[in-house]
């Protein structure tokens, strides 16, 4: 499931790596959908500002990195609709829930599990094939069913079988549409951390053909861009599509081909310490809302947190009793806030080097967290020790307080600083008519005073 749920449960990386497979191997549900087809109802939406296919959707964000050390959204699924609370995972790019098939390792009541329903994708769709790394799946009869098993970084797993159903969405302009998506029916799940994972299943955003997105964009509904805005202080928002993409301020890096085509990764960037260099050039980064916090490689890891403990120069003392993280520090009595240590941090930078005048800033409270026991401890830890090799993940905690956005109509990543406890129209800095609807205000994320009088619903 890709994430580290919960303060006593070790932090894990939501990085799908390259086992999704994908064959008519398993147990037979024995039917199977006749397509994905589109069904559309309420107001035609408007254009977006910035391209030709403006359907956007926007959904309230629940979580935080720490204590919980997940962000996640809640999906409506099949007709009636079902709520499913899913993990925002831009390292993936399946969406799956639990299912009730019946299930194994499943950790939801039953009756809050998905129910197929004569809705299987069978092996020789076209969806089917794009799940599998290779394209190639073992398919004797195009009309069985497509079975999937995907992997994460942190051995946790998901195996079950393809189907479609409707995804009944509210678009910010206040029409709603309905459009049948292909998504994973997990019967089979394996979680590596101790404890019971709150979320029903994985939101697979990534740039593959699988994710919902790329799907929405080949039927000419959406835009295939995402944004996200985690706030530190927990919550935020998520939205589909580039409605709400700024047209001015953003900082933007060109996305890096990467072997499965379906992470997003940048670079080269160097790391800045307290706005220095410091000789760690070179890095290809993967950008993981599925990651609580960032992975750098063994080396890269070393020499920042040699950088950080020298620095340090004993104004906290070493807290190895601390089990949260890794690598913790405590004062002279417990913190209360990281105003309290912040300036015994030096900030963080990740300069694209081909990119002009384009950083990643990231200050103390963007890679630190205090526990519960009132320690500070780094959320940078060591990719080598969990498998992730020369990788570098930019997880959650970098990615606070920043609206990101992934385009992949441009192949472009950018970030802004941004409130993200409320969800602003941030072109020319004015809320727009369009996203002035009941709709947002109502989801807590749009600050309904800030909406001129005049305009109706």
């Amino acid at each position: 499931m890709g994430k580290s749920w919960g303060a006593s449960r070790a932090p894990t990386v939501g990085l799908a790596i390259a086992l999704i497979i994908a064959a008519a191997l398993h147990g037979c549900f024995c039917a199977t959908a006749p397509g994905l087809r589109l069904l559309t109802g309420g107001k035609k939406a408007a254009a977006g500002a910035g391209g030709t296919i403006g359907h956007s959707a926007v959904f309230t964000v629940n979580g935080n990195v720490y204590p919980l050390g997940y962000y996640s959204v809640s999906i409506n699924i099949g007709n009636p609709p079902k709520a499913f609370e899913l993990d925002i995972d831009t390292g993936s790019d399946l969406t799956w829930v639990q299912c009730d098939a019946p299930c194994t390792g499943c950790t939801k009541p039953r009756q809050s599990l998905y129910k197929p329903n004569n809705n299987l994708i069978p092996c020789g769709h076209n969806l089917c094939s794009s799940i599998h790394s290779t394209g190639k799946i073992n398919c004797p009869e195009p009309s069985e069913q497509c079975d999937y098993e995907v992997e994460y970084a942190d051995h946790g797993s998901s195996l079950g079988v393809l189907v479609a159903d409707s995804f009944p969405l509210r678009l910010i302009n206040g029409s709603f549409l309905s459009t049948r998506l292909g998504f994973g029916c997990g019967y089979d799940q394996k979680n590596p951390i101790t404890g019971t994972p709150p979320t029903a299943g994985v939101l697979g955003l990534g740039s593959g053909k699988a994710s919902i997105v790329t799907q929405l964009k080949n039927m000419g509904l959406f835009q295939n861009v995402i944004g996200h805005c985690f706030s530190g202080q927990g919550g935020g928002y998520l939205f589909l599509g580039n409605y709400l993409v700024p047209s001015s301020g953003v900082s933007w890096t060109p996305m890096l081909q990467t072997v499965s085509e379906k992470h997003y990764s940048a670079g080269p960037a160097e790391l800045l310490f307290g706005g220095k260099h410091t000789g760690l050039n070179g890095l290809q980064l993967i950008f993981d809302s599925g990651s609580s916090y960032t992975y750098f490689n063994s080396a890269v890891y070393k020499s920042t947190l040699d950088m950080i403990k020298k620095d340090l120069n004993g104004k906290l003392k070493d807290a190895p009793e601390e089990k949260a993280l890794s690598v913790c520090w405590k004062g002279a009595k417990p913190v209360k806030s990281l105003q309290d240590v912040k300036n015994h941090f030096k900030p963080l930078a990740l300069s694209f080097t081909r990119s002009k005048n384009v950083q990643l800033l990231v200050p103390p409270e963007n890679y630190l967290i205090v526990t519960k026991s009132g320690n500070v401890c780094l959320g940078i830890l060591n990719g080598g020790e969990v498998g992730l090799g020369n990788l570098n993940v930019i997880g959650d905690i970098f990615m606070q307080d920043k609206l990101m956005i992934y385009d992949n109509e441009k192949r472009q990543i950018g970030w802004i600083s941004s409130n993200c406890n409320k969800l602003h129209n941030l072109v020319e800095g004015e809320y727009n008519k369009e996203i002035c609807q009941r709709y947002a205000v109502n989801l807590g994320i749009l600050e309904e005073q800030q909406c001129p009088s005049s305009w109706t619903y």
